[in-house]
């Protein structure tokens, strides 16, 4: 996993404050350079409409709300200073998931990390017109951060951020969409010397005994997917639970009190939209800890 080029959108809230933290310190782990960027939206302006349709000073208002963007983004990012990373900063007009995908496409940005909220209802309408589209259109990985896990990040002396992971949760459903995540996560817990649970939810069993031969196909299939030779030290482990699985993921990365948990996003199409909705999703909603997308 070569990282070189860490891209995270900033729009001040504490959700990409987190986000804004962790990315320093993968920054500073891989030593990679990190652009923060600030997306001015001008339809978050009612007197936007007035200025461009009734004589009013359109291009005042957008280079004020652009000056302003900038000196919010320079203060933000001297608020939580790293003295090793030093962000390039950038801002620009328009909607936020075309934005921000448009500059990870052409400065060739290697993993977008994006802050999120664990809400529901109306939240989560506005978490899927921005994150959702950026990690199922995105050709990097996004790491999405919610809640701090754990101790993962902290601020040490003098603004000195550490990256600690630990544990690493691969999730398969022994598709090829989750062969590019698993290489990932491999290369993840060989980075940082992190255990690595390799897991597979199964859905559902007709009865007890067709549960039990599910259970066990599984498990034989997850322990085939990292020949021996291939583990490069890496303590490996596998988890196949029953039921749905976003809720087996959820409830299995807080007993084991994973740090990262990564899977396999598809496309943007309707049935894929769905079915991103109804798991990965949902992970990222009410997971204890950041989710690695790895676009397929």
């Amino acid at each position: 996993m070569l990282i070189q080029r860490i891209l995270c959108p900033i729009d001040f809230s504490e959700f990409s404050t987190r986000a804004f933290r962790h990315a320093l310190s993968l920054a500073e782990h891989y030593g990679a350079s990190l652009a923060a960027l600030h997306v001015v939206e001008m339809w978050k302006y009612p007197y936007a409409d007035y200025a461009a349709t009734d004589g009013g000073d359109y291009a005042n208002l957008r280079a004020l709300l652009a000056k302003g963007g900038k000196e919010h983004l320079q203060e933000f990012v001297k608020q939580h200073r790293h003295e090793r990373i030093h962000p390039e900063l950038a801002i620009c007009e328009g909607r936020a998931p075309d934005s921000i995908l448009s500059f990870a496409q052409r400065e060739k940005v290697d993993l977008i990390v994006m802050g999120t909220h664990g809400r529901r209802g109306f939240d989560r309408l506005m978490l899927g017109s921005a994150t959702d589209r950026v990690m199922r259109e995105a050709s990097c990985p996004v790491l999405a951060v919610c809640q701090p896990p754990h101790d993962a990040v902290a601020a040490g002396e003098g603004a000195h951020y550490v990256h600690h992971l630990n544990r690493i949760l691969i999730c398969t459903d022994f598709s090829e969409n989750s062969d590019r995540a698993l290489d990932y996560a491999i290369s993840a817990a060989e980075e940082y010397g992190a255990d690595l649970t390799l897991m597979h939810v199964v859905e559902e069993a007709p009865s007890p005994a067709s549960r039990e031969d599910l259970l066990a196909t599984a498990t034989r299939q997850l322990e085939k997917i990292i020949p021996a030779e291939k583990r490069n030290g890496i303590k490996v482990k596998t988890a196949v639970r029953m039921g749905k699985p976003y809720q087996r993921i959820v409830e299995y990365a807080r007993e084991a009190e994973i740090d990262l948990v990564t899977m396999g996003v598809r496309g943007a199409g309707a049935l894929d939209r769905a079915i991103f909705g109804s798991t990965t999703y949902r992970v990222i909603q009410v997971g204890p800890c950041p989710v690695l997308a790895v676009h397929v």
